[in-house]
Parts: C-alpha cells; structure tokens; sequence
C-alpha cells in the first residue's frame, strides 16, 4: 500500500516551484540537497505524475505541477494554523503574507496593519514591498496571499478587486522655471527633465499613459526604483517627476517640493489581489473584508 503523502514532501514540492532550483530550495529549507531531492522523488512516485520539466539545473512546473501547487498550499496553510491554534490568544491563527507595490507598500500599507493588528489581535504578517509586475509573480506563485498595488494589472489567474483612490501629481523644485508661469498647461512641460520609476512600476505607467502621450517632446534624466529617491532628486533640482500626493506631501511641507497645478484629471484606483485558487483561511477572508473597509488615517 503506498504511503501517504507527506507534508514535508509538499512542502519540498512548494519550495521548489517558487525557488527553481533543488539547491535555492535546500537552502530556504535548511535542508540538504539530497534530502530535498528525495522528498521530491517520492512525491511524484506517489502521484505516478512529474511535477516539473527538468530543464539544465532549473525545475520548471509543469501543468500537473500546476494543478497540484494550490492544494499543496492549502495543506501548508491549514497545517501551520494547526501548530498555532494554542499560541494565538485572537480568533485569527496562521501567518499572512501581504506584498505591496512601493507607493502603497511605503504610504498606506502600513497605516492599514497597524489597524488590522487592533481589530484582529493577529500580529503574525509579513510585508514584502517591490513594483507591482514583482507582487504579481509572487502571488502567481503562491509566495503572497495577499497584494495590494497602484498599477493596473491584467493577470487571469488573479482576483482583482478595486481598493482604496489616489490622487497624482506633477512636482518639481519650487525654483524651478515652470513654478513661474501662470495658468499652467500640459504643453509647458514640453522638453522638461523627467524622474521616473523603472518599468513595472504602477507610478510610470500613469506617467506613460496619462502625460507622456499630449508631449510632443520629453526626456528621461533619470530612471530610478525607490519613489523616495526621485523625491531626493527634484528636491535637489535635477528635473520634475509624476508621484503620488500621498507620497510627496511630506516633501511639499518641508517646501522641499511644489505641486504644479495641471488642467488633468489625475485620478488613479490602487488595488487589492489574490490568486483565484488561493485558500481562504479566516484570517485571510477576515483581511480582505477589513481592507476593504479601511480608510487611511495617520
């Protein structure tokens, strides 16, 4: 008769979908190589099914492993509320694994676990902030439950519910030349010096799409992947830059940076992901319905 399956083969399974290698796995797992391995081996004796393509070093899943890796995850989660259910004093047991994009990830995220911790006397979360492409991939592979970004996504095998608004705006330095004209219009920021984030940010692909297309004529002076960075930078007068108001209003008060104000609507929706086939633990539907609620307070 065959054994059942075990945890620790799931477990095994899970890592190397999302590490690629059985080495990268190992070390996640503190694990040795051959005992990784073998965990693997096993499970896929069990199934009478290969779970990945083997391709040089790298493990890539393959669509029996894909159909597997949800499952795989709600036993790991399940068991881990398990281990918990007695160390927790709340009504929420297991850890979360939040993931936001930089704007959200820095301005608002935390402000909404500082309220969550109250509300749900759960304090067990991590948070993992880089751009929305990156949030995305990780809640594709199970590395996150949930994300909570500004740009928009287009991904079949996640939930996207709209969030919280935000309101962009166009800064520079208040010395600079554009402070100046009156009745300003998108057409005096032609040949301007940009500050932008890296491609698969939220914040430059509202630049790209809402401003870049009515200038004949705008150029890049730098690329930059923290927004705190380009705030630093047109404080010290190396160009203009799009951010959002939440994150700029600090340096607006310090009058390190001024709002110019454009005839644009420069509205944008911030949202709230989560895989399709993602298990739901209490804790995490209890999340999702209090983020859903939330309204931002300092």
């Amino acid at each position: 008769m065959a054994h059942p399956i075990a945890l620790k083969q799931l477990n095994a399974f899970v890592t190397v979908a999302q590490e690629g290698t059985i080495t990268a796995a190992a070390e996640k797992l503190f694990l040795s190589k051959p005992a990784v391995s073998m965990a693997l081996a096993e499970l896929e004796k069990q199934l009478d099914h290969k779970l990945f393509d083997r391709n040089n070093n790298r493990l890539i899943i393959n669509e029996q492993g894909k159909r597997l890796l949800p499952l795989a995850d709600e036993l790991l989660a399940r068991s881990q509320t398990i281990e918990q259910l007695f160390n927790q004093t709340g009504p929420a047991t297991g850890q979360l694994r939040i993931g936001s994009s930089d704007t959200v990830g820095n301005q608002l995220t935390p402000f909404l676990l500082r309220d969550f911790r109250q509300h749900a006397k759960h304090d067990d979360q991590s948070l993992f902030i880089s751009n929305t492409s990156q949030i995305c991939h990780m809640l594709s592979e199970f590395e996150l439950d949930v994300g909570l970004v500004e740009g928009k996504v287009q991904q079949a095998d996640l939930m996207i519910e709209p969030w919280l608004a935000d309101e962009m705006v166009v800064v520079c330095h208040p010395n600079h030349p554009l402070t100046q004209i009156k009745n300003l219009q998108v057409s005096d920021l032609e040949h301007s010096e940009w500050i932008l984030r890296e491609a698969g940010s939220g914040t430059r692909e509202f630049f790209l799409n809402r401003i870049a297309p009515r200038l004949e004529y705008w150029h890049q002076a730098f690329e930059l992947n923290t927004t705190e960075a380009i705030i630093n930078c047109c404080a010290a007068g190396l160009g203009v830059t799009c951010l959002s108001k939440f994150a700029v209003q600090h340096a607006v008060n310090d009058h390190r940076l001024v709002i110019l104000p454009l005839p644009l609507d420069m509205q944008r929706q911030y949202w709230l992901l989560y895989h399709k086939e993602k298990y739901q633990s209490p804790l995490m539907e209890m999340f999702l319905s209090f983020a859903q609620q939330w309204h931002f307070s300092q």
